[in-house]
């Protein structure tokens, strides 16, 4: 496995970590090229726990990326300080991510994920640790709809929040009974997909993505 860009992702990224807040890291890997050629092609996803670290080999990575998934996609706009692994193809990787984006896959991706996160605040239990798992959810559906809405307009994602109190708050209210609010939100963001004029293309341009992966294939091939 070469290690090709690495990073800290998650609530400490975005600026919402607390106290009891895990450090989530993600990455990218170049798996041997002559690996994909055996019996047993080589893993897609390496996923570990206590750390919490997930690599995707780079062609799962470049797939991921390119469907808009919001995890896959923060990796190449991480605040400089969060990277861990910065190689040459983790630079490259950086150059072209716009290459990945696209309007109707950010639009959908986004609003899905938040989706999910409203799902879930529908069924968390009225305990403890359910009111804390629900302002959880509602932080995380706030902060992606909030980076979702931002990227469609702009073509840039913000990782690291500027008010991330605003979304402590907002999980809180939410959590506290406040369901009507996350409702309302979701279709707030709803109604501005519709109405933003986005620079985002129809389609993400594959070109210099698949530039990148055959460059990564030759570079790990024996010598």
């Amino acid at each position: 496995m070469h290690l090709l860009l690495s990073g800290i992702v998650g609530s400490v990224a975005y600026g919402l970590a607390g106290p009891g807040s895990d450090t989530d890291r993600l990455g990218v890997f170049a798996a041997p090229t002559v690996a994909f050629h055996g019996l047993r092609p080589p893993r897609e996803s390496v996923v570990t726990t206590e750390p919490d670290v997930t690599l995707h080999e780079a062609r799962k990575y470049a797939l991921l990326a390119l469907s808009g998934n919001p995890t896959a996609t923060e990796l190449m706009w991480l605040p400089d300080d969060c990277y861990e692994t910065r190689t040459g193809f983790g630079d490259r990787l950086i150059g072209i991510r716009s290459a990945f984006l696209s309007a109707p896959r950010v639009r959908d991706a986004y609003l899905g994920y938040a989706s999910q996160q409203f799902r879930r605040l529908t069924t968390a239990p009225a305990d403890v640790g359910g009111r804390r798992r629900s302002a959880k959810h509602a932080r995380h559906l706030a902060r992606l709809l909030h980076q979702g809405r931002v990227l469609y307009a702009t073509g840039v994602l913000e990782i690291r929040l500027a008010d991330p109190e605003w979304f402590r708050a907002f999980g809180e209210r939410v959590a506290g009974g406040a369901l009507a609010e996350a409702q309302a939100l979701v279709a707030s963001a709803e109604a501005d997909f519709a109405r933003i004029r986005t620079p985002l293309p129809e389609r993400p341009d594959e070109e210099p993505v698949e530039r990148w992966l055959l460059d990564v294939r030759t570079a790990h091939l024996p010598h």
